[in-house]
């Protein structure tokens, strides 16, 4: 009994480092999977398509006349967002992109999840904040001065060189080979 009990404790611990990260991740592949099926069968709404244009500075560009799909995706402020189509244009890269919102929502769950986890909170919700006593972070505190360091104009300053001639010797080194001495 003692010996069950422990491999599922072992178990239960095992799952809290690794099982919950492997989950998040198997169901985020899921649902990029789901989104990429559906936008290989065009099952989107064209009015949520974000445009985005890149300049490109490349002698030789194919200029494409129509979008042709597109794999690829892009974070910005914390929301995903999935390549759909794209082409050439005016010297410019048009992506159409369309924002992943199962993936910004489980990206935004994983993260609150391990803040959770590893008591990541805000010290106006600290469990153990008791009124009238403050501790201070050492870390977060710091002393706001003004330093006025100003780095001065170097002074044109006389360097002394070492004359090389006189340490090198006049006469070069020459090593010929010889044939060794008889013993």
């Amino acid at each position: 009994m003692k010996r069950a009990a422990a491999i599922l404790l072992l178990l239960i611990l095992l799952f809290n480092w690794f099982g919950y990260r492997l989950l998040s991740d198997y169901q985020q592949h899921r649902a990029d999977t789901q989104l990429e099926a559906q936008l290989d069968q065009q099952q989107y709404n064209e009015a949520s398509l974000i445009e985005i244009r890149v300049p490109l500075n490349m002698p030789y560009q194919s200029i494409s006349s129509g979008f042709e799909r597109y794999d690829g995706e892009i974070e910005f402020n914390g929301i995903h967002y999935k390549y759909v189509k794209r082409k050439v244009e005016n010297g410019e890269l048009v992506l159409l992109c369309l924002p992943n919102e199962s993936r910004t929502r489980l990206q935004n769950a994983r993260d609150e999840f391990f803040k959770l986890v590893n008591d990541l909170q805000h010290n106006s919700q600290s469990k153990n904040s008791t009124p009238g006593s403050s501790i201070k972070n050492p870390v977060t505190e710091y002393q706001d001065q003004q330093n006025n360091w100003q780095v001065e104009a170097l002074a044109v300053q006389l360097h002394q060189y070492t004359g090389y001639t006189k340490v090198i010797p006049s006469f070069p080194l020459l090593t010929t080979p010889a044939q060794p001495p008889e013993c």
